[in-house]
C-alpha cells in the first residue's frame, strides 16, 4: 500500500519514478481503509533530500501511510524552497492547538546538537510538542539529534561533545533480537553515523526506563526504547541516502572545517570512488518494522490513545 502525500509535492515525481507506491488526496479518499497517520517534524536544513530519504522508507511497507509534516513555527527556516513550509508544512503548535492525534511521529535530527539545549531558539516549542506526543501520538520515532533531544526532555539524560566527530558507517550489534523492530535483523548490521555529541550511556543504563536495544564499544548506544516502543530513539541515520555522508564530507571541506573521511564508507577510504551502501536493506527493514508495531498495536479510533 502507498503513503498519502500531495500531488504537487517535489517527491512525488521522484517517488513515482523510483517505484515507490505514492497515492494522491483523491484516490485515497475512494478507499474504506484507515490509513496510518503519521507526522513528520522536519528539523532538517536540508528540506527535500530529508522529505525523500523518510518516504521512501515508509512507502516500502503493505500499510497505507497519511503524511502530515510539521515544522516549528518560531524558527525561520533558511534553507526550504520559497513557499514549500507554507504550502505542504504546519507548526507544531498548531498540531497541539487543534488537538491532532498520529499513529507515529517523526522527529529528525538537526545540526544544533552543539549548543545547549535551551539554546536552541525553538526549544520550548519542540519540549511542547514533545510532551503532547505522550498523550496524542501512539510511538515517536526519535532521531540522531531529535532522539538526544527526547531523551533530554523525558528523561533529563544529558549529552557529551565526542573528540572528533562520529562520522561513516559503522557496526551496531543486536541486544534483543526478539524485539518487534528487529524482526529479520542479522546479528550485527551497518548504520550510517553523523555527530559530534553522546548520549550518556550510564545515565542511560541508570533509568529503570529505559532499554537499551543496540550499541558497540565503538559508538556507543545506538536504539534506546521506552513504554513498550512507545518511544524510540535513534542516534543515527538509518534513513541517509547513498550520497548523504559524501555531501556533508564536501561542504565541510568547502568551508574548511576539520572533517575526516567517512569511515568505511568509500571503497579503500577514496573519496574520489562512489560510496558502497551496505545498510540499504536494515534500512528498509527497520522503518517497516515500526510501521507494522504502529499498525498492529495503535488502536483503531485515535481518541482511545492514552499515556
Amino acid at each position: 500500500m502507498p503513503i498519502k502525500i500531495p500531488k504537487a509535492l517535489p517527491a512525488y515525481e521522484a517517488l513515482s519514478r523510483e517505484r515507490v507506491f505514492v497515492m494522491t488526496e483523491d484516490r485515497a479518499e475512494s478507499q474504506d481503509i484507515r490509513p496510518l497517520k503519521v507526522g513528520i517534524l522536519n528539523l532538517m536544513p536540508t528540506t527535500l533530500d530529508t522529505e525523500m530519504q523518510l518516504l521512501r522508507l515508509l512507502g516500502s511497507s503493505p500499510l497505507q501511510v497519511d503524511i502530515t509534516f510539521l515544522n516549528m513555527g518560531s524558527h525561520k527556516s533558511k534553507n526550504a524552497p520559497p513557499g514549500h513550509l507554507e504550502r505542504f508544512y504546519i507548526s507544531a503548535e498548531e498540531i497541539v492547538c487543534l488537538k491532532i492525534r498520529f499513529d507515529g511521529l517523526i522527529i529528525t535530527g538537526a545540526p544544533v546538537e552543539t549548543l545547549g539545549f535551551e539554546e536552541v531558539d525553538y526549544w520550548n516549542e519542540l519540549a511542547h510538542i514533545i510532551d503532547y506526543s505522550e498523550k496524542n501520538v501512539f510511538s515517536c520515532l526519535h532521531i540522531c539529534w531529535g532522539a538526544q533531544a527526547g531523551l533530554y526532555r523525558r528523561y533529563k539524560i544529558p549529552k557529551m561533545p565526542l573528540d572528533k566527530k562520529l562520522f561513516g558507517i559503522f557496526p551496531h550489534g543486536v541486544k534483543e533480537h526478539h524485539h518487534s523492530l528487529f524482526r529479520g535483523f542479522d546479528d550485527e548490521f551497518l548504520a550510517p553515523q553523523s555527530r559530534h555529541t553522546t548520549c550518556d550511556r550510564d545515565a542511560i543504563a541508570a533509568e529503570p526506563r529505559l532499554s537499551i536495544l543496540s550499541e558497540t564499544p565503538e559508538e556507543g548506544v545506538f536504539i534506546v526504547t521506552a513504554r513498550g516502543g512507545r518511544e524510540i530513539y535513534v542516534t543515527g541515520h538509518l534513513e541517509y541516502d547513498p550520497l548523504t555522508l559524501d555531501r556533508e564530507y564536501r561542504r565541510d571541506i568547502a568551508k574548511g572545517l576539520p572533517i575526516e573521511v567517512p569511515k568505511n564508507y568509500y571503497p579503500d577510504n577514496d573519496p574520489s570512488k562512489e560510496p558502497l551502501v551496505r545498510w540499504r536493506a536494515h534500512a528498509h527493514l527497520f522503518f517497516y518494522n515500526w510501521l507494522n508495531y504502529v499498525y498492529q498495536e495503535t488502536p483503531y479510533n485515535l481518541e482511545e490513545l492514552h499515556e
